[in-house]
């Protein structure tokens, strides 16, 4: 509407200076060193948001195991480790992140986590794991992270090509609201600050479009609304899709 496309320009003036920084190459390199320690506050109060849908969701991990019993699973955009929680006794672990600087609060998650083991940590993109062997994983699990990154269809092109057959993708996102919606109406406002204060995230990505055109042979998939249901990362998609 022409009031969401004039508040958006409001809202991008104001930031101005940022956009500036940001095409100087300056606020990246400092948004990145802050970024983990503000994730390790904030990562613990919206995982007990949906802890008891991330419990369900991560309840039948165990099933995609391969045929030794023992799951391997590749986290991408591990941060600080909130989902290590989840996974099961004995799971063999290879975490990625694009920053570097979450090694730290993720190496601090995985020793209050023993009952995982670390194989490799990597420091990747979703849209590049060429250090991933095709067909080497049981599970790939993505949380709070596909709307962040630069390219969609290529991390999904990734994770199909580094699952086993008749292994599965995890994941839980926040996504686009009911294009009628106020909330939508909000997303579109304040995307430009997102971008620049969710590290690239978009409110407004319509990622259940796109799992919905990979080749998967299985998607299950639901949606959800997070409390406070006004705010404009509220509704999220939740599920998991059988290569």
């Amino acid at each position: 509407t022409a009031l969401a496309s004039f508040l958006r320009r409001c809202v991008q003036l104001l930031l101005s200076p940022i956009h500036v920084l940001a095409c100087l190459g300056l606020w990246d390199s400092f948004y990145k060193k802050v970024l983990p320690y503000v994730t390790a506050k904030v990562a613990p109060i919206c995982n007990h948001k949906v802890y008891k849908q991330k419990q369900k969701l991560f309840s039948n991990l165990r099933e995609f195991a391969g045929p030794s019993g023992q799951l391997t699973l590749l986290e991408i955009g591990t941060g600080t480790g909130t989902n290590f929680q989840f996974y099961p006794p004995g799971c063999r672990l290879t975490c990625t992140d694009p920053n570097p600087n979450f090694r730290k609060f993720l190496l601090k998650s995985l020793s209050e986590n023993q009952h995982l083991k670390l194989e490799h940590l990597v420091v990747a993109s979703g849209e590049d794991l060429h250090q991933i062997p095709d067909g080497a994983v049981d599970v790939v699990v993505c949380t709070l992270v596909l709307c962040s990154v630069t390219n969609l269809e290529k991390v999904l092109t990734e994770v199909l090509r580094v699952l086993r057959l008749g292994g599965a993708f995890y994941f839980l996102e926040h996504v686009a609201a009911d294009h009628s919606s106020w909330t939508y109406f909000w997303q579109k406002v304040c995307d430009p600050v997102w971008k620049y204060f969710g590290d690239g995230c978009s409110l407004s990505r319509e990622t259940q479009k796109e799992l919905e055109k990979t080749n998967f042979s299985e998607l299950n998939l639901r949606c959800i609304r997070v409390t406070p249901s006004w705010i404009p990362t509220s509704p999220h998609i939740i599920g998991y899709a059988v290569k």
